[in-house]
């Protein structure tokens, strides 16, 4: 029983030693091993399964992908002396865990995360003001010169070109950033991927005079609008009444046309009744000038031997 007891007691101890000496390393991260605070070896940079000494070394894990650098947004002048808001973001990695270690030390690792970022703050942010600073705010905000397309009036679909002459752009000054700050973080065993412009934005006193410039912008652009308006009304008004005009013309014409047709008609009547019967043609004339000329208040003075008469004297003969 002894024996088993003691041959029980060796198994769990070498299970104990294997157990606290064998680590995994996962495909995210990186391993130093240290030995009463000294680094030993070579970091641990490939997936598996890995062994130390246990009780007397320590396995210090350090992640191997991208890591994530949020700057605080902070106000600075354009070249310009434009004030804006700038915020600002980096993606860095762990390149030289053991550099990083000896320079940025740390208690575990998310307090050596916390001391990189202290470090990223106080070289990225000085870079980033120094590009915004010598360089205009359009060439901030934009990266190359196309032609942008402002649409003015929802209704009418109305679009007005602007143009910029952009020399360095948004990508070329990001870039500046990366390669002025990289230098300074080779020492620390890091290296910056990637440093982008998040957010741009006008500080609150610039904002409001920005605002008013952008509404002066689109009333003249409405005023605009209107003027041709204006003179679209007025240019259909004139073709309405030149149209009108010409079908007043066109009838007025035409209406001439067959009045003289008319006349000309009843004067060939006219003639052929007169041909027919002169004395009748005569006789029925002089009826129509006494209908319009004596009428009931009409008074005449006339001889009795005026050729008005003639007909009554005619009845009178025959009574």
């Amino acid at each position: 029983m002894k024996i088993r007891g003691i041959i029980t007691g060796l198994l769990i101890l070498i299970l104990f030693i294997v157990y606290t000496s064998a680590y995994v390393v996962d495909e995210t991260e990186q391993v130093v091993i240290t030995q009463f605070g000294r680094i030993v070896g070579e970091p641990k940079t490939t997936p598996g399964l890995k062994f130390k000494i246990p009780f007397i070394q320590e396995a210090l894990r350090f992640p191997k992908n991208l890591l994530q650098w949020d700057g605080d947004p902070g106000q600075i002048p354009t070249k310009e002396k434009t004030y804006i808001w700038v915020d600002a973001f980096a993606r860095w990695k762990i390149v030289d865990v053991v550099e990083f270690l000896q320079t940025i030390g740390g208690i575990d690792i998310n307090d050596s995360i916390f001391k990189a970022n202290v470090k990223l703050n106080d070289i990225i942010d000085p870079a980033v003001r120094n590009f915004i600073t010598s360089n205009r705010l359009i060439e901030t905000v934009r990266k190359t010169n196309r032609t942008l397309e402002l649409k003015a009036d929802e209704e009418r679909n109305a679009y007005i070109d602007t143009e910029y002459n952009i020399t360095i752009g948004r990508e070329k000054i990001t870039a500046g950033i990366l390669r002025q700050a990289q230098p300074k973080l080779d020492k620390f065993g890091i290296e910056l991927v990637d440093v982008k412009i998040k957010r741009v934005n006008y500080v609150d006193t610039v904002r409001n005079s920005v605002y008013n410039r952008m509404i002066a912008e689109r009333k003249q652009i409405a005023e605009k609008f209107r003027s041709e308006g204006k003179g679209e009304a007025q240019k259909i008004r004139g073709e309405k009444e030149r149209e009108l005009k010409r079908i007043t013309s066109e009838a007025y014409r035409e209406a001439q046309e067959i009045k003289g047709k008319a006349d000309a008609e009843a004067t060939k009547l006219f003639a052929e009744a007169f041909g027919l019967d002169p004395e009748f043609y005569s006789f029925t004339k002089t009826l129509e000038i006494y209908s319009s000329a004596l009428e009931t208040n009409t008074s005449l003075f006339l001889s009795t031997d005026s050729e008005i008469f003639q007909y009554f004297k005619g009845y009178s003969d025959i009574q």
